[in-house]
């Protein structure tokens, strides 16, 4: 497996509302454009030869990643499997009102829970999919759930460490060899 940095988009409108998005779209906030601003200083302080700019298409990512961008060289294109979880009929809806609904555990259970929704097992195999097919050393610009999937499937973790792998938005995850670090400002 090249070695991968990975990135969760900017905090959204929705992010900040608790919103789950899936496939939707909210703008970053300010705040949320200051975390892509980070994100690309932190890149900028790393040598990126040789790396393409892969993000999910969904508009929170594309808009992060078109910050990130001027650190990264070579043009930014998009790949599905970067995508969010898919929410099915919960799109839109908010975390605390669907977990008191469902009794839920916590926001995690709510994915596999969602009706008409991809499911963390689907995630998985689009996840694992995707790496196999990944050749080229890169910046992978994703989703809150599809970085930790990715996460899981690369540090050879299993997917019910979903809930104890890190994450975060305005942070940049770097893996390689099956090691994880978690990289800030000046480090």
């Amino acid at each position: 497996m090249p070695p991968l940095y990975i990135l969760r988009h900017g905090e959204t409108t929705w992010n900040a509302s608790g919103r789950l998005q899936g496939h939707f779209h909210a703008d970053l906030t300010d705040r949320g454009r200051a975390q892509a601003e980070t994100q690309r200083r932190i890149l900028a302080a790393r040598d990126l030869t040789g790396f393409q700019l892969l993000s999910s298409p969904q508009g929170r990512a594309v808009q992060t990643a078109r910050i990130v961008m001027q650190a990264v060289p070579g043009p930014l294109q998009t790949e599905a499997a970067l995508a969010e979880i898919g929410l099915g009929g919960w799109a839109g809806e908010t975390r605390a009102d669907l977990i008191a609904q469902t009794g839920a555990q916590d926001g995690f259970a709510l994915y596999d829970l969602a009706p008409g929704g991809e499911g963390l097992a689907a995630l998985h195999d689009r996840c694992s999919a995707f790496l196999t097919r990944l050749t080229q050393p890169s910046v992978l610009v994703t989703h809150g759930i599809t970085s930790r999937m990715l996460r899981l499937i690369l540090t050879g973790r299993p997917p019910r460490d979903l809930r104890v792998i890190d994450g975060g938005q305005g942070v940049v995850f770097y893996v390689d060899g099956g090691v994880q670090t978690r990289l800030t400002l000046g480090a």
